[in-house]
């Protein structure tokens, strides 16, 4: 029988069969199946061939898509291509193996497996420079075992060229943790971020506020969320996110502390910051919103939001009375300001809620003093530090002795 329009209007599924394929006498292996699901038949056309071996059957698509000729054409396409040595139906099941590993799906794969420990903002961050089409996009359709250190090094380029080295560089770093963590999960055996040129990274890390600076910082923060939270930054030395983030229900104001939890802390450690009066009666200002915990913001459930916006603000303010700097430098400034009036090393550490050096290794081990006598007494001499610059200039406070 010759599969035509005439002759498959007749065909039908024998009597206790729920599946059945006539095959073409013309064309050895083009077939026309009728399969039972539920109530309905389901007609289809197929191709069946042998190769290595094995029966393969491939299916060619529906009889109600594709009308007789246009099944037979393509089922002599496929049985040309093993005349030929191909293996049609294998490259297909390998085509959707490599879908389901493409760049695309082990991002996302990946993105759900960082969403709880990555901080919003990093999350963010990371999301943006994996699934934004303009930095690793032409990729994304690419199984992630095939990407090689040449398809990496053009997509750097590219980007390098089109958003700057910084762009390049952490869109670098985020490929690279990516496929890091590709590897520990058997998806691929090799990094080919690896050996890839990294474009330099011009943002400075050595910044620190000179006391000028911080007099003249200090004078525009005015009574908004940003003057506050910058004031704030200035005086405890923590980071952006974590003051602008800050809740009332970490705040003890009768023993002037701040305790910042594990869940909002860069390493996953709680921090107990013994807060300076100064702080306190910043915080003390800030007038309080009914049914919302945060101090900063009007709605996001993280606090503070218009970092861009602040900081642009605060540089229009400042009117070239400071050189570039970012919210960041903050910290550091802090950091480095109190080592120069005298507070000891693995007390700043202790401040900064770092766990390196004097806290690192063996010594962290057996060493388990959270300092906070000592945390108190040096962000007081700071905060002291800085009201004498503020209202006396370049005046000094006495270093603090041993």
């Amino acid at each position: 029988m010759k599969l035509n329009n005439r002759t498959i209007a007749r065909l039908q599924l024998p009597d206790g069969k729920n599946d059945v394929i006539y095959f073409d006498d013309d064309l050895a292996g083009f077939g026309y199946r009728l399969r039972r699901s539920g109530d309905r038949v389901l007609a289809s056309w197929v191709c069946q061939y042998r190769t290595h071996g094995r029966t393969r059957r491939a299916l060619i698509g529906s009889a109600q898509a594709l009308g007789t000729e246009q099944a037979r054409s393509q089922a002599k396409k496929l049985l040309g291509a093993v005349a030929l040595g191909r293996d049609p139906q294998a490259e297909k099941a390998a085509h959707r193996q490599r879908d389901a590993h493409s760049l695309k799906a082990v991002v996302d794969d990946y993105l759900a497996a960082k969403r709880a420990s990555l901080r919003p903002a990093s999350f963010r961050v990371t999301k943006l420079y994996l699934t934004g089409k303009a930095y690793f996009g032409p990729l994304h359709a690419t199984a992630i075992g095939e990407i090689t250190r040449a398809d990496v090094a053009a997509r750097l380029l590219a980007i390098t060229r089109n958003s700057g080295t910084v762009t390049g560089s952490r869109a670098r770093s985020a490929l690279s943790t990516l496929f890091a963590w590709a590897l520990g999960e058997g998806l691929c055996e090799a990094n080919p971020v690896v050996g890839t040129n990294k474009p330099p990274d011009s943002t400075p890390r050595d910044r620190v506020l000179s006391n000028s600076e911080i007099v003249a910082l200090w004078r525009v923060c005015g009574d908004d969320d940003i003057g506050r939270i910058v004031k704030l930054l200035l005086l405890t030395a923590q980071r952006r996110s974590e003051v602008g983030g800050m809740r009332w229900s970490e705040i003890d104001m009768d023993m002037g502390t701040w305790t910042l939890p594990a869940a909002r802390s860069k390493n996953k450690r709680a921090h107990t910051l013994p807060l300076p009066q100064m702080a306190l009666d910043i915080i003390a200002a800030i007038p309080r919103m009914v049914g919302r915990d945060q101090l900063f913001g009007q709605r996001a459930a993280r606090g503070f939001t218009h970092w861009g916006q602040g900081k642009q603000a605060l540089d229009q303010r400042l009117a070239g009375k400071a050189g570039q700097w970012r919210l960041h430098d903050l910290r550091r400034t802090c950091a480095t300001r109190m080592a120069d009036i005298g507070v000891q090393p693995h007390i700043i550490e202790a401040v900064l809620n770092h766990y390196g050096g004097h806290r690192a290794g063996v010594a962290g081990v057996y060493n388990r003093s959270p300092y906070e006598r000592e945390m108190k007494a040096a962000l007081a001499l700071w905060a002291e530090h800085v009201r004498a610059l503020v209202e006396g200039g370049e005046k000094k406070i006495l270093p603090l002795r041993a």
